[in-house]
């Protein structure tokens, strides 16, 4: 009995590399029978059709407008049943980070057909990759936040966080409009994002740019007195721990 198609989902900005893929992957068939159930030519279009696709393996183009096949690769991780990924790259210098990302396999273009039965036999054993490997690859600070709600990733712009507040094993973060729920550790976000972000309290970081001041919190003393942080366009006042505040007070002083 032959084996199941593996279902195949191409992104690259460019129509010729997806058109050459799929010749590829015709000719190919034979020997590893696949199925092409989507193409993308940039990263918001990935996460639009993808998780419908239910895509064994996405073979993703690292250089595309807009958001790299890296960072994409990144917000893939919270699927629960998300695609083993191979990079396609005319360049070998993202080498590292792929495989800090756990990629099933990096193809150099033009990709040779042997190259691409390999890494077509490696998925269909390997299966998908799990979810939190994708997240170790640090090279650069993401431009948005990964939230997945009924099988959808939403980005959020880490510039419209106002604070990430742990609580828990969730991390919650607040824009103007609603808030969000995360499941990565606080420490990660901070070193991730430390031009970002300021530690005022041992579980919450807040955006710098969002600080428009402080005020001493009702009912201590002169010598016992507690700050709070105040927010741009959010009511809720946020507590300085005594930890946090020398050094809330000295980086800010010099911004």
């Amino acid at each position: 009995m032959s084996a199941p198609a593996l279902r195949i989902f191409i992104a690259d900005d460019e129509p010729p590399a997806r058109a050459r893929m799929k010749e590829l992957l015709d000719d190919l068939h034979e020997a590893c029978p696949t199925l092409v159930v989507g193409e993308a030519g940039n990263g918001l279009e990935v996460l639009e059709r993808l998780p419908d696709s239910r895509a064994d393996v996405l073979l993703l183009d690292i250089q595309m407008p807009g958001m790299t096949g890296l960072e994409l690769a990144r917000h893939l991780s919270p699927l629960e049943a998300g695609p083993a990924i191979v990079f396609v790259t005319a360049h070998d210098a993202h080498a590292v980070d792929a495989f800090e990302l756990n990629a099933l396999d990096y193809l150099l273009k033009p990709v040779r057909a042997a190259r691409l039965a390999a890494a077509l036999r490696k998925a269909r054993h390997a299966g998908p990759p799990p979810g939190e490997a994708l997240q170790r690859a640090q090279a650069l600070p993401r431009a948005n936040f990964s939230i997945v709600e009924r099988n959808r990733i939403h980005l959020i712009p880490v510039a419209s966080v106002v604070y990430c507040k742990a609580e828990l094993k969730y991390v919650t973060l607040r824009t103007l409009e609603r808030e969000f729920i995360i499941e990565e550790p606080l420490v990660s976000l901070e070193r991730e994002f430390a031009d970002a972000f300021l530690r005022i309290h041992r579980n919450c970081l807040v955006a710098r740019a969002a600080i428009s001041g402080f005020e001493r919190a009702p009912g201590g003393s002169e010598d016992e007195s507690h700050w709070e942080v105040l927010l741009d366009g959010v009511a809720e006042r946020l507590p300085v721990s005594r930890r946090q505040w020398t050094a809330v007070r000295e980086i800010l002083g010099h911004r």
